[in-house]
């Protein structure tokens, strides 16, 4: 009687520490990651197209020159006809879809170094957790950011020429 007691609790404590963590990731809804969001050097805004989320640079410390506000040139973008486009607001993350509580299957150019990488990202806890790798996730850097703003149905589509 005393083993199945133990079995029982055992069970239910494996079950509330286990489950938890991947209950608070099923919560996150596909618009959610849509907004801006800023980390210690990137700013980003998301937005929806289709079915997909992308990601415009809007600020980041790697990708302005020393004044802090005038955006450097794409300069070591591996097509050459892009090298002399500024890299204000170009999009920098493509291809992401909503399934299981996270954004995965999308790519995020890092025009730092002219490469572009395997994304995903995931909101635990408030914050966006986003990856970046190449092959395996496992072998990757994450880039936590906060919201900036909260979401509305504006931000979700790319913004039209303003009159």
């Amino acid at each position: 009687m005393l083993g199945w007691k133990i079995l029982a609790t055992f069970t239910l404590v494996f079950g509330l520490v286990f489950a938890a963590p991947s209950a608070q990731a099923q919560s996150a809804q596909p618009d959610d990651i849509v907004g801006t969001w800023n980390s210690e050097s990137l700013k980003l805004e998301f937005f929806k197209v289709g079915a997909e989320y992308q990601a415009r640079i809007l600020w980041g410390d790697r990708i302005v020159e020393s004044d802090g506000t005038t955006f450097k040139k794409d300069a070591l973008n591996p097509d050459p006809s892009l090298r002399s486009r500024s890299l204000q607001g170009i999009v920098m993350v493509k291809g992401l879809t909503f399934q299981n509580g996270e954004w995965s299957g999308g790519t995020a150019y890092d025009a730092s170094s002219g490469r572009t990488v395997n994304c995903k990202a995931e909101i635990a806890e408030g914050k966006l957790h986003m990856r970046g790798y190449v092959g395996v996730s496992l072998l990757g850097q994450t880039v936590v950011f906060q919201r900036a703003t909260k979401p509305s149905s504006d931000v979700a589509k790319p913004s039209a020429a303003k009159r």
